[in-house]
């Protein structure tokens, strides 16, 4: 039988790709969205559901079980950007970022975990990024989102490996998609003391987005460790300085690190 598969934030950008590719591979393949009825033209069906909802998440899970009997693989991608100085930005947009990024894919997950056991098996996948594994200038807040997610991963993992359940991150880089147009920016104000540097990093994060790779590299990355028996605790997808700048991290004195974000964003 044909592994069952559902993305949350499956409508749009990584999540659209990723189902689109496994769907030509012969997964069957649902996606969510907040407003489901935006994507009729959708190659696989779209389940309603807004990850800072318990209730739609419940709804969702049920629906699929239902329908299909089984949820083999779980792609947590729904996620949201933030930027801004952090002394500026509205707390409120600092915890509704933290419900998207981090909360909600926990929700999803322990939605999933039950049928997960009955099954004796499940992947579940948590979309992270590359920025998670470093504290960003003017996307802090983003930056601990996504690492926040990637660190509760090695402890999730740990306490469901009895149930043959398997858990991983993958940290994808920049990729061609809309979430630049979709993040909350702080506003750029002409009085604010950071007014130059975030305006300045500001445009710099969305030339990398435009000139990112393209979503179909992250689509044949999840399927390789989908077929791969035991998935590794962190995979991390995107341009090869993107990746090499977590070994640098690692190596580099934090003053020495910091210096060279500090100039790579001009700051």
């Amino acid at each position: 039988m044909s592994k069952v598969v559902l993305i949350t934030g499956g409508s749009s950008g990584i999540g659209k790709s990723v189902g689109e590719f496994l769907l030509e591979k012969g997964y069957v393949v649902y996606g969510t969205s907040r407003s489901p009825e935006k994507y009729n033209q959708s190659k696989f069906p779209i389940i309603e559901l807004d990850v800072t909802k318990n209730e739609t998440i419940t709804t969702c899970i049920n629906t699929l079980v239902e329908k299909e009997g089984k949820i083999d693989v779980l792609i947590n991608n729904a996620g949201a950007g933030i930027t801004g100085p952090i002394e500026e930005i509205p707390e409120s947009e600092i915890k509704r970022n933290f419900e998207t990024n981090f909360f909600g894919p926990i929700n999803v997950i322990k939605a999933v975990l039950p049928q997960m056991r009955i099954q004796n098996s499940g992947l579940i996948i948590n979309v992270t990024s590359i920025a998670g594994y470093m504290g960003l200038p003017y996307r802090g807040i983003y930056s601990a989102s996504k690492g926040a997610l990637e660190i509760i991963t090695e402890a999730f993992r740990m306490e469901i490996k009895d149930f043959n359940i398997h858990m991983t991150n993958v940290a994808p880089g920049d990729f061609a998609t809309n979430i630049a147009a979709g993040r909350y920016h702080a506003p750029i104000k002409d009085d604010s003391p950071y007014q130059v540097p975030y305006s300045n990093t500001l445009k710099l994060m969305d030339e990398h987005v435009d000139s990112g790779k393209d979503p179909l590299i992250m689509a044949k990355s999840i399927y390789k460790i989908i077929n791969t028996s035991r998935p590794k605790v962190h995979y991390k997808v995107g341009e090869f300085m993107q990746k090499f700048s977590i070994v640098l991290k690692r190596i580099l004195p934090d003053s020495v690190y910091e210096k060279l974000l500090m100039n790579h964003y001009k700051l």
